[in-house]
Formats: structure tokens, sequence, C-alpha cells
């Protein structure tokens, strides 16, 4: 038995290498490393809810049970509220901490389930929030639950409520409407009942709204009565008890227009978390640069007063490698004599226990079983593992260096070994849990050319710091682009278009097929954005998703040349590689450098509307898929939720429509005015937004400030149109002023 401390709780761990989920070897370890690391977006979103459970203690292949009564073993620290139910009190626990999701885990409960309610003084408070959970029925899919989704957001959109939606990792997909005024239970399932008996009428040939199974079939099932008090509904977040460890997952409303869109795992749930911040929030905070705990399992196995291994804190950073990633292997004097193969990947090392040692020829595989992630410092460990201990045994270093990356997607891996005793090119092949198969590929006739392109390469990516002080003798500073990162693959006559998920996406940007023509015949891997320009010529996210035919691919880096890997040469030495092909393009450009010191670069973003820079170490090698600290990233803008509070109609060839927008936000109960959006909108989205706002007009100002506000003269107040305080929307700016007013705001969406 281990324990770990939380926040100062204790929480006693056993049994962490229990499988849990045998078709994918998931362990118990593994569930508890994913509750302590998803916690910190997790709790807003279950904390002072009632928590039922539902426990897997012998796995997901044999039966669970719903537990809701705290048991008499749990901590006293975790907070209890018992609740009167007909025929007996139950108390539940409150999920409110990190600790109380690990304690969770330590009971193999891979679900929670908590109501719609948040209680206050010990019962049952208002509904902060509704919920419909869409049920696909026999011969319908996720994507028809996305259908109907879109339908719902529309309802909701036309009274100023924003909507969320969740895959909910079993079958179909939830979508949660925050409600800033709470309501009664029995209010929120009526609104409920009645949308969804709306959507049944306007889409009788695929919606159903009745319990009955039997009107199912060939149709998605808007459940509403989730609403109800007495009712719970997975938890954002919360594992599931399916084959693999599918999470309840939110999603953006881009990704519900993708036809295959399919449920995520844990894993794929903590890499959005650390790019994407939590979507389920409507201020979209950033995670910390730490991210998730990736080596909450790693501590959870060793106590740091027991063994030399180094046991950093949660709160150390995790070590970034400025140049080329590591790898280790290390002879391990366990039970049974296996070798530990690490490779360095965002800041910890990805390991697999490879019994028989790496392969020295491409004749033979070999079995490489995947551990938990390590931390870097263990790459130069070497040492005796106290008995008792996890993996008690001696420790020695049997070879370490670089590697090269060639590819890293969840079921492969190929990398070149740069080591004194491991050198070539191995791959690893995942066949089923955490078994891997570990090849030797042979090595290419060194004297002929090599043919071929290298496929799904993942592109590099920037980490979020100041750049303000680098030195531009030693960074180059390009402009940062409002759009999607797309590598393209240009060989024998054909362009292949991959988006930063490794997703084919040739086909929604037809135009670029060109690129095969302006190449003439040369085999090219290109790195870029892809982007829509706006009125005003800056590039507008909104305008890329309303025309990709339109798109232009800005290309920033060049990968492949005939034959040749770039991506081990400097940037200086890619960059001049880059300029050479950019006067081949026709279909796509290669922006210009920022020139000058780094303040310079971010005045001439900001001036030309930019979303802000990217800074690169100019002999800084191309890394595919990782995030170091060789390129940096500077945002000029921030993003706030605000509230439509009036007009200023437009003038000239926008003359009866939208000139500006006048809106505020929420302090101290009241509506403040926060000044004006005049841009971020097409033309149909102008005209969208006149129709949902005339419907909200009325005589007097919403702002609770106005009177006192400069802007509030006769010659200011002349055609304005004032609206009920309903419509939300969200704005990118650049700064709060002194006044408190939004500098340069763009209008995002509503």
């Amino acid at each position: 038995m281990s324990k770990l401390v939380i926040d100062g709780y204790t929480v006693a761990l056993t049994h962490l290498d229990k499988v849990l989920y045998p078709e994918t070897g998931t362990t118990k370890g593994e569930i508890i490393a994913y509750y302590e690391a998803i916690a910190s977006v997790m709790l807003p979103h279950i904390r002072d809810r009632p928590a039922t459970r539902k426990r897997w203690p012998d796995g997901v292949t044999a039966t669970p049970f719903f537990e809701k009564n705290i048991p008499f073993s749990a901590p006293d620290w975790i907070p209890r509220l018992p609740l009167e139910h007909k025929s007996r009190t139950v108390t539940y626990p409150l999920l409110n901490s990190t600790a109380a999701l690990v304690w969770i885990g330590q009971q193999a409960a891979l679900e929670v389930h908590v109501p719609q309610w948040i209680a206050r003084s010990g019962k049952p408070g208002p509904a902060n929030r509704i919920v419909f959970d869409l049920d696909p029925g026999p011969g319908t899919t996720l994507a028809d639950c996305a259908v109907v989704a879109k339908r719902i957001r529309e309802i909701f959109r036309e009274i100023g409520l924003p909507v969320y939606p969740v895959t909910s990792g079993s079958k179909g997909l939830h979508l949660y409407v925050p409600l800033v005024d709470p309501v009664s239970s029995a209010q929120a399932s009526r609104v409920a009942q009645s949308v969804a008996a709306s959507l049944e009428r306007a889409l009788p040939e695929l919606v159903t709204a009745t319990m009955s199974k039997a009107a199912r079939p060939g149709k998605i099932f808007v459940d509403w009565s989730q609403n109800s008090a007495a009712k719970t509904t997975i938890a954002p977040y919360s594992l599931r008890g399916q084959s693999h460890p599918y999470v309840a997952a939110p999603r953006s409303w881009e990704e519900l227009d993708d036809p295959h869109i399919a449920h995520l795992t844990f894993s794929d749930v903590l890499r959005r978390v650390d790019e994407f911040g939590d979507l389920l929030s409507p201020e979209r905070p950033r995670p910390s640069e730490s991210g998730p705990d990736r080596l909450a399992l790693y501590r959870a196995k060793r106590d740091r007063a027991l063994t030399p291994e180094p046991v950093p804190e949660p709160s150390e950073n995790l070590k970034e490698n400025e140049s080329e990633p590591l790898f280790v292997i290390q002879e391990h004097h366990a039970r049974r004599l296996h070798y530990d193969f690490r490779l360095e990947r965002d800041g910890v090392l990805v390991s697999w226990a490879v019994p028989k040692n790496i392969p020295d020829t491409p004749d033979v595989n070999h079995l490489a079983v995947q551990t938990e992630e390590h931390p870097m410092a263990y790459g130069s460990f070497a040492g005796e593992i106290p008995r008792g201990q996890y993996g008690a045994g001696e420790v020695k270093i049997w070879d370490r260096g670089t590697y090269t990356l060639e590819k890293w997607r969840d079921d492969e891996v190929i990398v070149e070994l740069h080591g004194k005793r491991a050198q070539g090119r191995y791959a690893l092949i995942k066949t089923g849990g955490k078994n891997w198969l570990m090849h030797k590929m042979k090595a290419p006739d060194a004297n002929r050319r090599v043919r071929g392109i290298p496929r799904g390469l993942s592109p590099m990516l920037a980490k979020s710091a100041s750049i303000k002080r680098l030195d531009a003798g030693e960074w180059a500073f390009e402009g940062k682009w409002d759009g999607y990162r797309a590598i393209a693959e240009i060989s024998e006559g054909t362009v292949r278009l991959l988006s930063r998920s490794g997703i084919d996406v040739t086909r929604d940007y037809p135009q670029l097929r060109q690129l095969s023509e302006d190449l003439g015949g040369h085999e090219v891997v290109l790195d870029g954005e892809l982007v829509g320009f706006g009125e005003e010529g800056v590039t507008s996210f909104a305008r890329l998703r309303e025309a990709p035919r339109e798109a232009t691919y800005l290309v920033f880096d060049v990968l492949y040349l005939d034959g040749t890997s770039l991506t081990r040469k400097p940037w200086s030495d890619r960059r001049k590689v880059l300029e050479a092909v950019a006067g081949l393009l026709r279909c796509a450009s290669v922006p210009p450098l920022l020139t000058g010191s780094a303040e310079d670069a971010i005045a001439e973003s900001v001036q030309r509307g930019w979303e802000g820079v990217i800074a690169k170490r100019r002999d800084s090698i191309y890394l595919p898929g990782q995030r170091g600290t060789a390129w940096l990233k500077h945002k000029n803008w921030r993003t706030q939720n605000v509230v439509v509070g009036g007009w200023k109609p437009g003038e000239g060839g926008h003359g009866g429509g939208i000139g500006a927008l006048l809106v505020g936000v929420m302090r101290d109960g009241k509506l403040r005015y926060a000044g004006r959006v005049g841009t971020g909108w097409s033309e149909k989205q102008r005209a969208e937004l006149l129709e949902r706002l005339t419907l909200l007009v009325q005589e007097k100002s919403p702002f609770a400030d106005w009177a006192s506000e400069p802007e509030s003269s006769e010659t200011q107040l002349r055609d304005v149109v004032w609206v009920r305080p309903e419509m939300e929307g969200t704005v990118r700016f650049q700064e709060w002023t002194s006044a408190r007013r939004l500098r340069h705001p763009v209008w995002m969406r509503s």
C-alpha cells in the first residue's frame, strides 16, 4: 500500500497495477492519475452536487454496481450531504477536491453521476444548468446527434443562452445550457420538455421526445427528463465503464461538423485540456503551462523517503529540452531482468519495458510494454531501488543519447536513435492494450536517393511565454495567424493536406491542389496556416469557416525537399530553402519576417491587427509534434464574454444595418458599459445579428452606468437602438483601458 498526499489530505492507494480495462490494459493507477490530472477542470462542474458513483472493482468486464451512500471507510475530510428519499436517508459525498477524485479512483468508481442542481445550506438548491441527453436509436449515429444538437443550439441562441456539447463516452451526446439566473428543477424540466417537444414536431423523421423505446429506431431520443431533481447525468470529464477508457468529453461546435466524430479516451482528453483548457467554461481559461499532471501515477507508486529515484513535487515544472529530444535505455534487474526504453516527449519520459532489450536486427520484433511516464531526471538515474519498493532492484544506464522523431501517433512511433550502442531507425507499433512491438527498420542504401516523402508528420508547436527581451540576433519573429494549422505533402502530382490532429482535409480546400503544379514535380513537405481574410485584410477564423474554398495557405516552414529531410537543419537554413521555394508558389504565400526587436515585432503585429507573434530560435531544429522552448508565442488578444445592450446603425454601404454593437459586462451584479464592437462579422452574420436584436428592442439603456458615460451626450445618443440585455457573445481584444473599456475589440461569436 502507498499513500498520496494532496493539498494536505492523505489518500491510501492499493493494487495500482490492477487492470480495470482489459482491452486496453488500463490500470487502476492510471485511472487515479487521470482523475488527479483532470481535477482542475472537472471540479467546477461537480462541486456541491451529490455524487452517485458507478463502481467496477473487478474491471469493466465484470458486473458493476451503483453506490449512493458514502461508505463508512471514507476519509472524514470528504464533505457529506444527507438527503431524504421516500423510504430512507442517503448520505452522498460531495466531490469538491482533487483528493476526493483520487479517492473515487482508488474505489474503482469509474463513473460519477450528478444532478443539475447544487446544494445550498445542506439542502437541494436551484438548477444552474439545463441538460439534454441525445440518445441515438438503432440506425442512427453520433453525427445524427450533432444535427439535432445544432437545432437546440439555434433555439437557445435566440434567447441569448450558450450551449456546450459533450460526447457522452457511451453512445450519444449531452448538451449543457448554463443558467446565469438559477431556476427550480421543475422549471428547468419544463423548459427542456418544451424544447424536446418542439424539435419532435419540427423534425419528426429524426427526433422523438417519447420515452418508449419502441419509438426510437431511426431517431434521436431527446431525453429532457434528466433535469428532474431526482435524476443524475454522467458528469463532464467522468470516465465511462466501456471497453475502452472513454470520457464524457466537452467538444467544440466545429468538431460536430465532422461526420466521423467519435468518442475520446482519457489520454485524448488530457491532451486537449493541455492545449485548449476547459471547453465547457464560458471564459475558456488557458491551463497552466505545466498542463495536467502527467507524473501523478509515477509519484503514486513511489515514496521519496524510501527510494533514491527522483520524485518531483506536482508543482515542479516539467523539464524542457531545447535541442534534440533525449532517449535512455536502462538495464533493470528487478524480479526479472528487463530493459526500460524511454523517449523524451513534452517534458516527460514516455516509457516502455522491453524484456529482451531493443532488437539489433530487422529480422526480429521484440515485445515492449508501455509503463507510466517518468520525470526527465530519471534519464540519468542509476542505483539500487530498495526491497519492498516498486521496481526493487538495481538500475544501470545501458545507453543514452538523442533521437530524431519521424512519427508519433497513438498507435505508432518511429524514431531514429543517435546513441553509442543504439543507433538507427526504430518503430514501435501498438498491438493492443499496453503491448507494443519494437522493430528495427532497415537502413536505406546510402548510395541511392531516398524515395518517397515522409508521411503524417505532426507540426512543431510553440509555447506561450514572454518574448519582449529576446535577442533579435538569436531569434526570428513571424506573425501569428488566426486559422487552421496544416501540413502539406506534395508528391507525384498530388497534394495532401493534414490538420494538426492528422486528419486529411484536402477535399475541404480544393484550390490548394494547384500546389502540385506550382512546385512542378518537386517533392515537398510544407508547414503553414490555412487562413481566411476579413474585410480589413486581417485573418478571420469566422471567414475561414464560412468560405473555406477562399482560404489562403500561409507557409512558414519547409520540412522536406526532393529526397532530403530538413527537420534536423537549423531554422535559418530551412528559411533560405523556403524563400527559394516561395518564388514558385501562386496559390500560397510565404509571409515576410517581422524586422527589428521583439518589441518592434509586437508593435507591428498590433498595428496590423494580427493575433500575435511567433518567435523562433534561428538555430532551432524542427521537432515534429513537440512543444518546446525553441519556439515561443506571444498573443496580442484576450477574450471576454459580453452582453449586447444596443447598436449604432451603419453608414454608407452598411446603412440600415448594424454599424457597431454597444456591449457590457456584469460587475457587482449590474451590467456595466464596456465599449463598442464594430468588426469581426461577415455580411451574413451582420444580417443575422440585426434580425435577432430587432426582436429585443426597448426604449432605455440597459447599462447601469450609462448616464455617467461621455458617450451619453445627445450627439452620441443619436440613432442608438437599445435592446434588452439577453444576447451574449464573445469578443477578442488587446487590453482593458483605464476607463474599463475594451481596446480594439473584435466580435468572435454569439
